[in-house]
């Protein structure tokens, strides 16, 4: 029988040296997104973004489909009637499932960020994709036994959270509907500052919540990138044929 997962989290003692590591590449990567270059205005890199990134919006549609599936078994961890349980499809293998869906989609964003060359903000895409990774690894890694600290996980949400949305705020200057990304970027934001503070025991969650909290994160994951892949997919499109000039006679 699997131990109930939010207790497993906070139970496990992780070594001190482990966590200031974590910690101090978080900060590193964080100082890193807030000075980047990207963040200054520059005209002609307008809709750059579109036509670089419009050659590789399937794969972003795949990370969202799979974060979507990440999203549904994070609910699949709950009983109707809100107690934390494993459900029987789902045993014994829900984690490992969990672990290999984070891999595929954080390999499908780190293959975005990198098809693009790390142009135009795509190597946030691939921060992003290889902290959720990582993330993956940790759940199917047979070295990881037993209960494991949340707040040496936490850290990775993190960097996932703050980068897609410094990606996001950065798309709004190059995107139509640039309210939408302003949107999804404090959205992300706010997730990025909730995951620290539950990492670090500033706020308390119970099983239910933790789940529905965490699958809230996945879901907008996935409507995240479906709607980048969509905007991106109408880059391709082919345009209607000019008209023929007419000759005056």
């Amino acid at each position: 029988m699997l131990p109930p997962l939010r207790t497993a989290w906070r139970e496990q003692n992780v070594t001190t040296d482990s966590e200031e590591i974590l910690t101090a590449v978080t900060i590193a990567l964080a100082g890193a997104i807030i000075n980047t270059e990207h963040w200054r205005p520059n005209r002609t890199r307008r809709c750059t973004l579109s036509r670089d990134l419009s050659k590789i919006w399937w794969l972003l549609g795949l990370c969202g489909v799979l974060d979507a599936a990440h999203a549904a078994m994070n609910l699949v961890m709950l009983h109707p009637d809100g107690s934390l349980a494993l459900r029987g499809f789902a045993l014994p293998g829900a984690v490992f499932d969990m672990g290999t869906l984070a891999m595929a989609a954080g390999a499908c964003s780190i293959a975005a960020g990198l098809w693009n060359s790390g142009r135009d903000n795509s190597w946030l895409l691939s921060l992003h994709g290889f902290a959720l990774s990582v993330f993956g690894l940790i759940a199917v890694s047979p070295l990881v036994r037993g209960p494991l600290n949340f707040r040496p996980v936490s850290l990775l949400f993190v960097v996932m959270a703050v980068s897609i949305g410094t990606f996001a705020i950065a798309a709004a200057r190059t995107l139509q509907h640039s309210w939408f990304w302003l949107i999804a970027g404090a959205v992300s934001i706010g997730f990025a500052l909730s995951f620290f503070a539950v990492g670090f025991q500033l706020v308390r969650l119970e099983p239910q919540a933790f789940f529905v909290w965490m699958s809230s994160y996945f879901c907008f994951c996935a409507m995240f990138m479906l709607w980048l892949a969509f905007r991106l997919r109408s880059q391709t499109e082919p345009l209607s044929p000019l008209p023929r000039p007419r000759h005056a006679h």
